[in-house]
């Protein structure tokens, strides 16, 4: 059983609610970032998503988008980010996907990326614009290295689509709470509940819903219906609103409002 199966199943014993943070690597720097993802895990953070910058993040929102600029001033490579996971592991076991577009880890080598992902203390990998029709070979090359493939789906998913992102998938299931980008909203869509509900006529596998949670009263709807709530632009916007050394404990408390609700 992979470390995010077991995350999931523990909380489900215990009967409680998942909360995964979304923070862009190397945003403000790389030695931050690592300082975030041990802060992160203190804060409540059952799962972590540590998005790979990316030069056009489509389906990110401005925040996001925003933050990938900054992290690529940076100038490092995913073997980079994966040394800042590798050493988080001293620290903290919680879990840890990497969050990316295709581009970058084509280039880095999906073999070498699960290899050496996996000797670094990842878990599992979240594409955002590989479908799953295509996903097959990847998915077979994380399972290898005993690493999760996570799969998006969205409220325009068809069944049909539902029923192949099952097949492929591993950990758990990331829903789309609306259609469009990344981004906070000041309120939540009832759609999200009926396609986490459609999901699970399929899937036994853990659903996450994540796109527009920026409350703690969104996260407290989320986890009526769904088994963990993602909460991504309202977080890298606090740590765009920090100044640089109060980052780590301004994004901590944040987190901590989140969840204690």
């Amino acid at each position: 059983m992979s470390r995010i199966a077991e995350t999931f199943s523990s909380l489900k014993r215990e009967k409680r609610k998942g909360f995964i943070p979304f923070i862009t690597a190397g945003d403000p720097d790389l030695q931050t970032t690592r300082e975030l993802i041990i802060e992160l895990a203190a804060a409540g953070a059952t799962l972590i998503e540590l998005g790979i910058p990316f030069t056009d993040p489509m389906a990110d929102g401005p925040v996001i988008q925003r933050a990938s600029e900054r992290a690529l001033r940076q100038g490092f490579g995913i073997e980079d980010v994966l040394q800042v996971v590798r050493e988080t592991r001293r620290q903290t076991h919680v879990p840890i996907i990497l969050f990316s577009y295709l581009n970058p880890l084509l280039q880095f080598g999906m073999e070498r990326l699960a290899r050496e992902g996996k000797t670094a203390g990842i878990d599992g990998v979240l594409v955002t614009d590989m479908v799953p029709e295509e996903a097959g070979e990847f998915a077979s090359i994380l399972k290898g290295d005993d690493l999760d493939m996570i799969f998006l789906i969205a409220p325009t998913s068809t069944d049909e689509r539902l029923k192949l992102i099952a097949e492929h998938a591993s950990g758990f299931i990331y829903a789309v709470s609306r259609a469009g980008i990344t981004g906070a909203r000041e309120e939540m869509s009832t759609v999200a509940e009926n396609l986490v509900r459609r999901m699970r006529r399929f899937s036994d596998l853990p659903v996450a819903v994540g796109f527009g949670i920026s409350r703690p009263e969104h996260v407290a709807d989320v986890w009526r219906y769904a088994d963990a709530a993602v909460v991504g632009s309202a977080i890298v916007s606090e740590i765009e609103l920090s100044e640089p050394a109060g980052v780590v404990a301004r994004v901590g408390k944040f987190v901590r409002k989140l969840v204690n609700v």
